[in-house]
């Protein structure tokens, strides 16, 4: 009888305990917690650190399957610019615009020839990206320039 007891007692103080089982963490449908409404910020458009190149020399625009290849030379002021590359511009109707940036060098370097200077780069524009533009610029420091169709 006492033993009948000890067990009725014992089933009664763990079936007690299931009733705070919802709350508990080791129940799986705890484990995220309810939902709530957080407070967001519009994502902080990171600007590119590089310069623009001085100038764009020239720009001319290949044929390719799927599209077309942008190329540009650009001159900076000194040798030792690397890493050029277009950076792409706001739209506005009809005109897609890029931005010659380089990195310059992190030691002094010589001036030397325009010719020892030039950096060439080059990016391919989809037929879906060309759709609707007739004109594309590419824009340095101290000049742009443009073509069209």
């Amino acid at each position: 009888m006492i033993a009948r007891g000890i067990a009725l007692v014992a089933v009664l103080a763990t079936v007690a305990g299931c009733a705070r089982m919802a709350e508990s963490r080791f129940n799986p449908f705890n484990w995220f917690g309810n939902d709530r409404e957080i407070t967001t910020t519009a994502p902080e458009v990171i600007a590119d650190p590089r310069p623009l190149v001085a100038q764009v020399s020239s720009i001319t625009i290949d044929p390719a399957p799927g599209g077309a290849i942008l190329r540009a030379v650009g001159l900076p002021p000194r040798q030792g610019h690397f890493e050029g590359d277009l950076v792409v511009q706001p739209a506005t109707a009809g005109v897609l615009a890029f931005q010659f940036r380089v990195v310059p060098p992190f030691e002094p370097t010589r001036v030397s020839t325009e010719r020892s200077r030039e950096l060439v780069v080059a990016r391919f524009l989809s037929d879906q990206t060309l759709q609707g533009i007739r004109e594309i610029q590419v824009f340095g420091t101290e000049n742009a320039r443009a073509v069209r169709r």
